[in-house]
């Protein structure tokens, strides 16, 4: 049986080949009742539709949006933070009828995803700085925006206001009388970390506080765990500890817990994200809040703006503009944190 075509259903139907790539690409030119006969015809005949490498040929556009993070996707997925950003993005592209594909930094070979695979834009979630892969999507002058990073020149981007969130924490540990204070942040820095650091010390270090600073890799969850237990652990240990994430602040009440120490009585902690693993914890977490969700709509919708700029004016991506959003934060206080013990 011969393979079904476009000009095989053509001739079925009685119309030319380009009503019948029209039904599939271009459905607003055809009435319905002929759409849904070419496309019954196409059914009867077992043809699935134009080749999609063909048909974004022709139509300058692949109906699909790059997203670039850090990590292998079981590592996203296991933080809840990290997966509620990458639903939010998915389904802010699916109401626009426009797919996504996960581009993974740092995978080399013969196929370079940031490199060679087909999209329209991107969004780059990554941390590290100087990343090729952002390198590979610059030069091919797609329209891009960035999340959670330093800004780029002509790229506009979507921030956390990090910096006034790690102050907030810091000053609502100084308020409840704590003076000796430990950070436990991401290690390698990003920059979101670097951000929090600085609002932490910005607030801590004119206070006099005494404060200890620690580091742990995002991955495995066990590497915040035994950072704190060495922070928990110290001679002068501290009264509270103020953590870069949600993540991290929970493993921190694992090793509170495995030496003993009651939260808060004993110690209090803070993390940073206030998502579903805040609430979760005994005692519940006190953290910053950020609309992760919202960061997610809106970082798709900038990047709709540019790529609609970019084919209006036909010109690099670049040239669309390069507005910065700064979203908000705010300090939610939960049982995790109370004044220091009295004997401190």
């Amino acid at each position: 049986m011969a393979k079904p075509t476009l000009q095989s259903i053509a001739d079925e139907v009685g119309v030319s080949r380009m009503t019948v790539s029209n039904a599939f690409s271009r459905p607003e030119k055809l009435s319905a009742d002929l759409r849904t006969r070419i496309l019954a015809t196409a059914e009867k005949q077992g043809y699935a539709g134009p080749d999609p490498a063909a048909r974004a040929l022709a139509r300058g556009r692949t109906g699909t949006v790059g997203l670039l993070v850090t990590g292998r996707l079981g590592d996203n997925v296991r933080d809840a933070v990290g997966t509620e950003f990458l639903v939010a993005v998915a389904d802010a592209l699916s109401d626009h009828g426009l797919a996504l594909t996960l581009i993974v930094a740092g995978v080399g070979g013969e196929v370079v995803p940031a490199r060679d695979v087909p999209m329209d834009g991107a969004l780059v979630h990554v941390s590290e700085p100087g990343s090729p892969d952002v390198e590979w999507l610059r030069r091919r002058e797609l329209p891009l925006l960035t999340v959670d990073q330093d800004p780029l020149p002509d790229v506009p981007s979507i921030n956390v206001d990090d910096l006034a969130g790690a102050r907030a924490a810091a000053q609502h540990l100084l308020d409840l009388g704590h003076r000796r204070i430990a950070t436990l942040n991401l290690d390698p820095p990003s920059p979101p970390s670097l951000e929090r650091a600085r609002g932490w010390a910005e607030v801590l270090e004119p206070a006099g506080a005494a404060l200890v600073e620690a580091g742990a890799a995002f991955r495995p969850p066990e590497a915040a765990y035994d950072a704190a237990l060495r922070l928990l652990e110290r001679p002068d240990r501290p009264t509270a500890l103020l953590c870069f994430s949600d993540a991290f602040a929970a493993q921190a009440l694992r090793a509170a817990e495995a030496l003993g120490l009651r939260v808060p009585e004993d110690l209090s902690v803070v993390g940073f994200d206030d998502g579903p693993l805040a609430t979760s914890l005994a005692p519940a977490l006190t953290t910053v809040a950020q609309d992760v969700t919202e960061k997610g709509r809106l970082a798709v919708a900038g990047l709709l703006q540019v790529m609609a700029a970019a084919r209006a004016a036909d010109t690099p991506a670049g040239s669309a503009g390069a507005s910065r959003t700064v979203m908000p934060t705010s300090l939610v206080v939960r049982g995790s944190t109370a004044p220091p013990p009295t004997d401190s």
